[in-house]
């Protein structure tokens, strides 16, 4: 199953974690990001987060992150487990 058939989320809003919030979305993907450091690393989060959606197979979804400086490996995992929950896995 590769549709996100669900609200999901994942992580918390403390510092160096990223939370993520997972919908249905039927046009496409639609990415908000949220950052403290985002003049800096927006680009390498939105990155990250296109290539995680893409080895998943995500192709329609609305994701929303708030970070708070979280690593890479981070972001990585929270999205992956926000795409599992909003996949119904």
């Amino acid at each position: 199953m590769n549709d996100i058939i669900c609200r999901a989320t994942a992580g918390t809003l403390e510092s160096s974690d990223v939370f993520v919030t997972l919908e249905p979305h039927a046009q496409g993907l639609e990415i908000e990001i949220d950052s403290v450091v985002k003049n800096q690393f927006g680009d390498a989060i939105q990155k990250t987060v296109e290539d995680v959606l893409a080895e998943l197979d995500v192709r329609n979804a609305k994701l929303s992150i708030v970070d708070r400086g979280a690593l890479d490996c981070v972001i990585r995992a929270r999205v992956e487990t926000a795409v599992m929950r909003g996949k119904g896995e």
